[in-house]
C-alpha cells in the first residue's frame, strides 16, 4: 500500500496565521508610534507656549525657565481671541445644535419608512460627502451674497449645517437602521403617534449615536478656515482659525511673537483635544454600534 506525503501547502494555514499575527504587531507598533508622537507634539506645543522667542530656538526641548504666562495674555487682547472664542462657541455649539435637530427625523424616517425612493434619497445624502469645498464656494457665496448672509455668523452657521448634513443623515441612517423594530410595534400598540414613538422610544435610544454626531461635528468646525476666511470679513466676527491667522499676519509687521503664537495655537487647539480625550470613547462605540446590524 502506498504512503501518501503531506503536501507543500499543508502548512499554508500556519504561515497564512503567522503572517497575520506579524501583520498585527506591526500595525500596533506603529500606532502607538504615531499615538507617541501626537503626545510629544502637543507637550512640545504647550512647553513652547510658555517660552519666550530665545528659549523656543535656543533650548526648544528644555522646560522653560520661567513660565511665560504673559505669552496668553497677548495672545487673547492683541490677536482677539477672547471675542473670537466666543464666536467660535457660538457658531459651532449652533452648528451642531441644529445640524441634530434636522438630521435626526431625516434619518429615522429613512431608516423606517419603507418606500422606493428611499434608496435614492440615502444616495443623494451619500453623494454630498463626496463633493469638495472647492466646487461649490463660488456659487455659495453668490447665493449668500444676495441673502445678505456674507460676514455674518448667523450665514457661517447655515453654510456649516449644509455642510455637515450629509455626513450626519448617512451617519445616523446606520445607527438608527440597528434599533429594535419591536419597541415601536409595542408603542403603536399602545397608541402612541409615529411622533411621540420617535421623540420618546427611539429618539433616546439613538442618544449614543447623536453624541458622537455632536462630538464629531465640534471637531471638525472648530478650527475650520476656508469657510470663515471667504465668509467672514469683519474682526469682530472672525472665528478662532482667522484670529491665529491674523496674529501671524501681525508677525510679519510687529516682530516676532513666536510665544504669543504658540499660545494662540494652544487656545485653538486645547478645547478640541480636551473635548475628544473626555468623550472619544462615547464616539468609538457610537461608531462601533452604528457599523453593524
Amino acid at each position: 500500500m502506498a504512503i501518501s506525503t503531506p503536501s507543500r501547502s499543508s502548512g499554508s494555514p500556519v504561515r497564512h496565521i503567522r503572517r497575520l499575527l506579524a501583520a498585527r504587531s506591526a500595525g500596533v507598533v506603529v500606532v502607538w508610534l504615531f499615538a507617541a508622537f501626537n503626545v510629544l507634539t502637543g507637550v512640545w506645543l504647550l512647553l513652547s507656549s510658555l517660552k519666550n522667542a530665545d528659549e523656543i530656538f535656543s533650548s526648544p526641548w528644555q522646560l522653560p525657565h520661567a513660565a511665560q504666562w504673559g505669552n496668553y495674555a497677548r495672545a487673547w487682547t492683541t490677536g482677539l481671541f477672547g471675542q473670537a472664542a466666543f464666536n467660535t462657541v457660538v457658531v459651532v455649539g449652533g452648528t451642531a445644535v441644529v445640524t441634530l435637530i434636522l438630521a435626526a427625523p431625516a434619518a429615522y424616517a429613512l431608516s423606517r419608512i419603507t418606500t422606493r425612493f428611499n434608496g435614492g434619497f440615502t444616495l443623494f445624502f451619500a453623494l454630498g460627502l463626496g463633493i469638495p469645498a472647492q466646487v461649490v464656494m463660488l456659487p455659495l457665496f453668490v447665493v449668500m451674497n444676495q441673502l445678505f448672509l456674507v460676514d455674518s455668523l448667523f450665514g457661517l452657521v447655515v453654510v456649516y449645517v449644509a455642510t455637515s448634513l450629509p455626513f450626519a443623515v448617512f451617519f445616523l441612517t446606520g445607527f438608527m437602521s440597528t434599533l429594535p423594530v419591536e419597541l415601536e410595534e409595542a408603542a403603536a400598540l399602545d397608541g402612541a403617534s409615529p411622533f411621540r414613538t420617535f421623540w420618546q422610544v427611539m429618539l433616546p435610544l439613538a442618544r449614543g449615536g447623536m453624541v458622537t454626531v455632536l462630538i464629531l461635528n465640534i471637531i471638525q468646525h472648530w478650527g475650520e478656515t476656508v469657510f470663515a476666511l471667504i465668509f467672514i470679513q469683519n474682526t469682530q466676527n472672525q472665528t478662532l482659525s482667522l484670529a491665529l491667522l491674523g496674529f501671524l499676519q501681525q508677525m510679519q509687521f510687529n516682530g516676532a511673537d513666536w510665544g504669543g503664537l504658540f499660545a494662540g495655537v494652544t487656545i485653538v487647539v486645547l478645547p478640541v483635544l480636551a473635548c475628544y480625550i473626555w468623550l472619544g470613547r462615547r464616539i468609538i462605540e457610537g461608531m462601533t454600534l452604528g457599523s453593524v446590524k
